[in-house]
């Protein structure tokens, strides 16, 4: 089973908290799936997730937000 990391992630704009999100595995976070999404403090505007800055974050899919890349900062630790 891949290791989880319960992440905070934040607007790299105003340093607001947008999720708390569990991420399995490695890597960067390219996609946020709406089931691993465990608070959401987002604004949704048509396809698009933002900041309560206005800053735009990512768009909506079918399963989760397409994550822009540079519009966020993530913080996180280990959970079993």
């Amino acid at each position: 089973m891949p290791d989880k990391i319960m992440l905070i992630i934040k607007c790299a704009k105003c340093n607001s908290k947008i999720f708390k999100y569990e991420k399995a595995g490695k890597g960067r976070v390219l996609n946020c799936w709406f089931d691993r999404i465990k608070k959401d403090y987002s604004v949704t505007e048509d396809e698009n997730k933002k900041c309560k800055c206005g800053s735009v974050i990512g768009t909506i899919g079918i399963k989760g937000v397409k994550m822009k890349q540079g519009t966020f900062t993530e913080s996180g630790t280990r959970v079993n």
